[in-house]
């Protein structure tokens, strides 16, 4: 293979995967430790991604737990993971696949550790994170933004007779 169809091939690298930012809050502790009734947990997750060079990207997957029992938190935890990813070559079809799938799908088990393992330290039992398909979300995102697109392009003018 000469060097100029090596450098034709589709690159995809992993270079870095990191936690940004992580949040742990108990508000009311340590009350909150005699409580027996199971909690209610709302899990929010999303995902950006930018370009930082020319073939170079990040893609940062936040995911938020919060447990309440009644109107009392229990705990919050936010976390930040994010991961320096190298693409070249890739047609401009593929890239946004990869950034809605494939980088979130290699971040999500670092994020759920992440944010699992902070429960835990804070002295609480284990939340065990479900597993997540991003591309259905990636679809679903898709199928929305074509919604909005078409309810905001005008409707077609009447056609108008004299």
């Amino acid at each position: 293979m000469t060097d100029a169809a090596q450098q034709d091939q589709p690159v995809y690298s992993i270079e870095k995967i990191y936690v940004k930012d992580l949040s742990l809050e108990i508000p009311n502790a340590p009350q909150i430790f005699l409580e027996r009734e199971a909690p209610n947990v709302d899990v929010q997750l999303h995902h950006t991604s930018t370009k930082v060079d020319e073939g170079v990207y990040q893609t940062e997957l936040t995911l938020t737990v919060t447990a309440k029992v009644g109107e009392k938190t229990m705990f919050l935890v936010e976390a930040n993971q994010a991961g320096i990813f190298a693409i070249r070559n890739v047609p401009d079809a593929d890239l946004d696949p990869i950034l809605g799938i494939g980088n979130p799908n290699i971040l999500y088990p670092y994020v759920r550790e992440t944010v699992s393992d902070a429960i835990v330290r804070a002295g609480f039992p284990p939340v065990l994170l479900n597993p997540v398909n991003f591309e259905a979300l990636y679809q679903a995102q898709l199928q929305h933004n074509a919604q909005q697109a078409a309810a905001a392009a005008p409707a077609a003018a009447p056609a108008v007779t004299h």
